[in-house]
């Protein structure tokens, strides 16, 4: 959630003039809505896409989408409801050649499927250690290199002076952790998950 607001309001509250326009989809997790809603209060605009029958944001509604006060797309990789997976680097692709900035919520896919931030052209990508069997309470924001978004919180001079208070070691080192090890077992561990899936799936069909 932290991190999602970090992105969103952190570009917003960048930019010197007041205003701008940002794109996300009607199915995003309420930490992106809820930021984007509280930015329309602001003076913001935003698009909020709709989505197919299966929970796919289409690429021209996008591409439609677009103005040139657009300052940020906001699309999560994996729905965490019904499990649909955005097609982020189509969507990357279409940020970049516009020179717009690009999050994606990666919560749901962190640690099953292979996130490459360079492949898919992400600004920011959010992850949290929960969802991968690690300790609640702590993620992270990935921001490329040259990025910047500005600070929600003040105080002191931690993280680089972008979220000041005492850091969570145990839940940081926790984190790191269950990254190393999601990595490690990769190839075990999701292809049993979705063997699991399909049996769920079949099972249920039967009924």
């Amino acid at each position: 959630t932290e991190a999602d607001n970090l992105a969103i309001l952190g570009t917003a509250y960048l930019n010197e003039n007041k205003g701008g326009h940002f794109i996300t989809s009607a199915i995003e997790h309420p930490a992106v809505l809820s930021a984007c809603k509280h930015l329309e209060t602001l003076g913001y605009e935003a698009t909020y896409l709709p989505v197919s029958q299966d929970g796919l944001v289409s690429l021209d509604d996008v591409a439609k989408a677009i103005r040139p006060n657009t300052k940020l797309i906001t699309i999560m990789h994996a729905n965490n409801e019904i499990g649909t997976i955005q097609p982020i680097e189509e969507i990357g692709k279409l940020a970049g050649d516009a020179g717009i900035l690009f999050h994606t919520d990666a919560v749901q896919t962190a640690s099953k499927v292979v996130l490459d931030v360079e492949k898919s052209k992400v600004d920011f990508m959010s992850v949290t250690a929960h969802k991968m069997y690690g300790p609640k309470g702590v993620g992270f924001l990935y921001i490329r290199n040259g990025r910047k978004v500005h600070q929600l919180t003040f105080g002191g001079g931690h993280e680089r002076g972008l979220r000041p208070s005492t850091l969570n070691v145990p839940g940081i080192v926790g984190l790191g952790k269950a990254a190393e090890l999601a990595v490690q077992r990769f190839d075990v561990d999701v292809p049993r998950v979705l063997a699991l899936r399909e049996r769920l799936i079949e099972g249920t069909l039967q009924i």
